[in-house]
């Protein structure tokens, strides 16, 4: 489900915790958190991870970072130019 709102800006978290899910995060990688209330409620963040898809993971996971924006746009630029 990897429709995020046109007007929401966009979201990242740095991985803390991987010991679950070795294989679809990697520690200390920053990672794009796509909007998800319902998640949320849940305590899980939606996140485009190592598979290149969105799938929730717990939020303690994660620590949501702003990155500068020349860095953001050139995250946004390589994530979709695959």
């Amino acid at each position: 489900m990897m429709s995020q709102q046109k007007n929401s800006a966009p979201m990242f978290a740095v991985c803390i915790d991987n010991s679950e899910y070795p294989a679809s995060l990697e520690l200390h990688k920053v990672y794009q958190v796509l909007p998800d209330e319902e998640a949320a409620v849940d305590g899980d963040l939606r996140v485009i991870d190592e598979s290149g898809e969105d799938y929730l993971y717990p939020a303690d996971y994660f620590i949501l970072v702003k990155l500068p924006q020349e860095v953001e746009q050139a995250f946004l630029q390589t994530t979709y130019a695959a």
